[in-house]
C-alpha cells in the first residue's frame, strides 16, 4: 500500500489508540482501511468522488491527534471536533448514499458523542485545524492559503528512458548537454554518452542541479554527480541552506535540524536525495554500474513557471521527435537504428569485460528471465529492462529499472497513473492474494460492525 494511497491511515491509529476512543477504534480503522485499500482494488472502491467522507474523516483525525485525556479542556475539544464531523457528513449525506464507509462513520460518531456526553448542538472545530506558518516550507504556505497543491513527477534511467510530467514514457537518443528541467525556481541537466560503440542508445554519466535563489530562504546552490562520484553535499560543501524549519529525530535518536533546502545521502556513492522544502520539490539521484538516474516531484505551479527562452524542457515536453528511439512509446526488441544482429561484426562487443560486473549476450528470453526477477508487473520498466539488456548486455540496467520503478513509486502523486504498459500488451494490473484477502476481511468485519 503506498503512501500516498493511505495518507489517513497513520493518524487514525494514533486517534484510536486514545483511551478515550477505544469503542470507535475498530470502526475507525475499518473506515480508514477501506477507503485506503479501495484505489488498488476496484471492487472494494465503495467511495465515489462526489461522496467526500474520506475528507471528514482526515479533518477530524487532524482536529483530533493531538488530543489526550490529560490536555486541558480535552471534552470540549473533543466534542467540537465530533460535532464539526457530524455536520461534514451532513453535508455529504445525498451523494453518499448507499456507501458502507459513510454510514460506519456515522454509527462511530453517534456513538462516540454518547460515550463522551456530547451535546448535538453547540460550537464546531474549524474545518481546518489552525497551522503555524512557515514562508519557506511549501507545505505551511499551501496549508495557510488553504490550496491544495498540484505535483508532477519526471524521471530518467536506462538507456535512457524518459518518463514526463504528463505521464509519456519515451526512450531517446539525446546524447550530449539536455535540459530535463529549466524554471525560474530550478534547473536540472543531464549529459548522456554512448552505451555500446556503434549504437546511438545513450546512458546518463552526469548530472546537474541547480537551486536559483530564493528571497528570504536559500541563495543559490549547485549539485552536481557524475560517474563514480556522487557527493553528499553541495559544489561549495555545504550539506544545506536557508533558516531552520523544523527539528526531527533521527534514527538514532539524535535531534537534527530540517532547513529550507538540504540533501540526505542514504547509500554513500550510490543513492542520494535532495528537498527543497521552500518550492515542494524531491530529487532522487542514484548511481547504478556505471550509470546515474534521476527521478523528481515537483508542484506544477513551479514546473510552469518559465519563459520561451527555456521550451527545451525534456520532462516538460519530451524528447524532440529526431532523438527517439522508440515508436510511440512502443519498444522494439531489435530496433534497426541500434544495428545489433547477430551477423553483425560489431555484435561481439556486448561481451567485453565492465567494471561494474561485466557484460553478457542477452537473447529475448534471457532478458525476460532475469527482468522478471526484480520487475514481478510486466509493464513499461519491466519492458525497458529487457530493451537495455539486449541493447548493452549490461545486466546492471535491471537494478537501474528496479530502483527508477521503486522512486516512481514513491514519489508520483497518482497511483492510478503508476502502471504505463506498451501498446500489444496487457494492461490488467495483477494483486497478491494477501491484498484480495484483506480487502474481503476489511469488508466482512465493517458488514459486522454494522450490525
Amino acid at each position: 500500500m503506498g503512501r500516498a494511497a493511505c495518507c489517513c491511515c497513520r493518524g487514525a491509529e494514533r486517534l484510536a489508540s486514545t483511551s478515550s476512543v477505544r469503542r470507535f477504534r475498530t470502526v475507525l480503522l475499518l473506515v480508514t482501511a477501506l477507503v485506503c485499500v479501495a484505489p488498488q482494488f476496484g471492487q472494494c472502491q465503495v467511495a465515489t468522488p462526489q461522496c467526500r467522507i474520506q475528507k471528514c474523516t482526515t479533518d477530524f483525525v487532524s482536529l483530533t491527534s493531538h488530543l489526550t485525556p490529560a490536555v486541558d479542556g480535552f471534552h470540549v475539544e473533543f466534542c467540537q471536533a465530533l460535532r464539526a464531523y457530524s455536520a461534514c457528513t451532513q453535508r455529504t449525506a445525498k451523494s453518499c448514499r448507499g456507501n458502507l464507509v459513510y454510514h460506519s462513520a456515522v454509527l462511530g460518531i453517534s456513538d462516540l458523542m454518547s460515550q463522551r456526553n456530547c451535546s448535538k448542538d453547540g460550537p464546531t472545530s474549524p474545518s481546518h485545524p489552525e497551522t503555524h506558518h512557515e514562508p519557506c516550507n511549501y507545505h505551511s504556505r499551501s496549508q495557510h492559503g488553504h490550496f491544495q497543491p498540484v505535483y508532477l513527477f519526471c524521471g530518467l534511467f536506462g538507456d535512457p528512458h524518459l518518463r514526463t510530467f504528463k505521464d509519456s514514457f519515451q526512450t531517446c537518443k539525446v546524447e550530449g548537454a539536455w535540459p530535463l528541467i529549466d524554471n525560474d525556481y530550478l534547473s536540472v541537466q543531464v549529459t548522456n554518452v554512448p552505451v555500446v560503440s556503434g549504437s546511438s542508445a545513450t546512458a546518463t554519466n552526469k548530472i546537474t542541479i541547480i537551486f536559483k535563489p530564493f528571497e528570504g530562504c536559500t541563495d543559490q546552490r549547485v549539485y552536481q554527480a557524475v560517474t563514480d562520484n556522487l557527493p553528499a553535499a553541495f559544489d561549495d560543501g555545504t550539506i544545506s541552506s536557508g533558516d531552520t524549519l523544523h527539528s526531527s529525530t533521527a534514527t538514532e535518536g539524535n535531534v537534527r535540524k530540517v532547513r529550507a533546502l538540504w540533501i540526505s545521502e542514504r547509500s554513500p556513492g550510490r543513492h542520494v536525495e535532495l528537498h527543497a522544502g521552500y518550492i515542494g520539490v524531491t530529487v532522487v539521484v542514484r548511481q547504478t554500474g556505471r550509470y546515474l538516474t534521476l527521478a523528481i516531484r515537483i508542484p506544477e505551479e513551479f514546473a510552469q513557471a518559465y519563459d520561451a527562452s527555456q521550451d527545451l524542457q525534456l520532462c516538460l515536453n519530451g524528447c524532440p521527435n529526431s532523438e527517439r528511439i522508440d515508436q510511440g512509446g512502443h519498444l522494439p526488441l531489435f530496433p534497426p537504428v541500434l544495428g545489433l544482429q547477430r551477423h553483425r561484426p560489431g555484435y561481439s562487443s556486448l561481451t567485453q569485460a565492465s567494471p561494474y560486473g561485466g557484460s553478457q549476450l542477452f537473447n529475448v528470453d534471457r532478458a525476460k528471465e532475469r527482468c522478471k526477477e526484480q520487475l514481478e508487473v510486466h509493464d513499461i520498466y519491466f519492458h525497458s529492462c529487457v530493451f537495455d539488456l539486449i541493447t548493452t548486455g549490461d545486466a546492471n540496467f535491471t537494478v537501474a529499472a528496479y530502483s527508477a520503478q521503486k522512486d516512481m513509486e514513491s514519489l508520483h502523486p497518482h497511483q492510478d497513473r503508476w502502471r504505463i504498459y506498451p501498446r500489444g500488451t496487457a494492461s490488467i494490473p495483477t494483486y497478491s492474494h494477501q491484498t484480495l484477502f484483506y480487502c474481503l476481511l476489511v469488508l466482512c468485519a465493517l458488514s459486522r460492525a454494522l450490525i
